[in-house]
């Protein structure tokens, strides 16, 4: 059974730094292509990042390039996000999901390229 969990979510100032996690049990994580997303109160699922299964490739939303980093560990079968220089706006629920086989990567921003689903972890960014 596919699952995943996100950890590593807290509060934390302006300018501070968070790495999330996304651990995956019940499958091999690296035969998947994985996004992070997030929601905000009143405001629609935005995609904040994706690895590639493939070749490693990782894809940033405008918002978080130069400041946010997506990795994985297959050993470990989790992909980590990096996030640095955190912003009020970024405070959101953090979720990480599995891309649909053969959908097309560049899409990677669109919630419905991704099937399972994590249960979220809150990033609050205030001080």
């Amino acid at each position: 059974q596919v699952h995943l969990t996100e950890s590593g979510g807290g509060l934390v100032q302006p300018g501070g730094s968070l790495r999330l996690s996304c651990a995956a049990s019940g499958f091999t994580l690296q035969y998947y292509a994985i996004g992070w997303f997030r929601q905000a109160p009143g405001k629609e699922r935005e995609g904040v990042s994706c690895i590639s299964s493939s070749d490693g490739s990782t894809y940033y939303a405008d918002s978080v390039k130069g400041r946010f980093t997506i990795s994985r560990d297959n050993a470990m079968n989790t992909v980590y996000l990096q996030m640095n220089d955190l912003k009020p706006e970024d405070t959101a629920v953090y979720y990480c999901a599995t891309q649909r086989p053969f959908f097309p990567i560049k899409l990677w921003y669109t919630p419905d390229a991704y099937d399972h689903w994590g249960q979220g972890t809150q990033v609050t960014v205030s001080s």
